[in-house]
């Protein structure tokens, strides 16, 4: 029998599934995780605390490399966050899909 959880979950899933599979949307959501990410990178270049790198680094720096690896790990991070945060939430809900399925034709061969 599904718990009054699952069933709950059943109906979110079902409504919200398509519009979280949308990749700008899984962008936005994801957007923090990226830079909680890319933010310490940033901070560990800028606060130049292993001064041998900071000098070769501040020869041969190109700002726009910088700025563009950063905005690559974010998206990335962002992106495949969330994808993988909704493969989780729809096995979840195939899952719940079976066992709820299983449980009704249960019960019709009881009735």
């Amino acid at each position: 029998m599904l718990s009054q959880e699952e069933k709950d979950f059943l109906v979110y899933w079902e409504k919200n599934r398509d519009r979280q599979k949308k990749t700008f949307r899984q962008w936005l959501i994801g957007l923090p995780i990226g830079l909680l990410l890319g933010l310490p990178i940033f901070l560990n270049y800028v606060l130049g605390w292993y001064k041998r790198a900071g000098m070769v680094a501040g020869s041969q720096f190109n700002p726009l490399v910088l700025i563009i690896a950063l905005l690559a790990i974010v998206t990335f991070m962002a992106i495949f966050y969330k994808q993988y945060q909704w493969d989780q939430y729809e096995q979840k809900y195939r899952e719940l899909k079976v066992k709820g399925e299983k449980e009704e034709e249960g019960e019709k061969e009881e009735g």
